[in-house]
């Protein structure tokens, strides 16, 4: 269950209010846009109106990141190209214990909505933590740079699991495989068997999708 703590970052988050209390590169960032920029979170509606606050946020992270030590000239990829998911192109870091993605974020309207999700995966599920890098541009499109524990699967995940586990922490199974958290106004998308794995019977969320469901979008 969610700690009290959580649930007040996610409600500041889900309200577009500063999330207090983070020191990491993924709150500054989003932090930093929620007050530059009006908030207003959506479920896939107003998409393409939004693009051009997308490209205004853009800029923005542009300058403050190249600023900040946040913005890179080449990739700081030393391992195997990976996979291609639907936004994102996976490395495995040298390591081995770690993924590096490269995300467009073109499944959101805006950068802000994007930096949203990537908080809101990391308090829901922070066995696998994104840690935001910093920005790279190539063939005029601009990729924030994530690092994440690489998981590997030892066995196929249920997805009855991953329906219990969501609902035991307040989500309702929607439509297929996305779920509504409808007290804290959250839609989680593509909660899948290539989104989830498990290993030694514990379900690790790799790649997770959040929206604020449009009801709770007052501000």
């Amino acid at each position: 269950m969610l700690s009290n703590d959580t649930r007040i970052k996610i409600e500041n988050i889900v309200k577009g209010n500063v999330v207090e209390g983070g020191q990491d590169t993924c709150t500054t960032i989003r932090n930093l846009l929620c007050t530059s920029f009006t908030s207003s979170p959506t479920v896939k509606k107003d998409f393409e109106s939004k693009q051009l606050v997308k490209k205004e946020q853009a800029v923005f992270l542009g300058n403050y990141c190249k600023e900040t030590n946040l913005w890179f000239t080449k990739l700081p990829i030393g391992g195997t190209y990976f996979a291609k998911g639907g936004e994102a192109l996976v490395f495995l870091d040298k390591d081995g214990k770690s993924v590096l993605k490269l995300n467009d974020a073109i499944y959101y309207a805006t950068w802000l909505e994007f930096f949203n999700s990537l908080l809101l995966h990391n308090l829901f599920f922070p066995n696998t933590a994104y840690t935001f890098l910093g920005f790279y541009f190539s063939e005029d499109i601009l990729y924030a740079i994530l690092k994440q524990p690489y998981i590997k699967s030892d066995s196929v995940v249920e997805i009855g699991d991953v329906k219990q586990h969501l609902e035991f922490n307040g989500f309702e199974n929607h439509i297929r495989h996305d779920y509504k958290h409808e007290e804290l106004g959250l839609l989680l998308e593509d909660m899948h068997d290539e989104n989830v794995l498990v290993n030694s019977e514990t379900l690790f969320f790799i790649d997770t999708v959040f929206y604020v469901l449009p009801s709770l979008n007052s501000k």
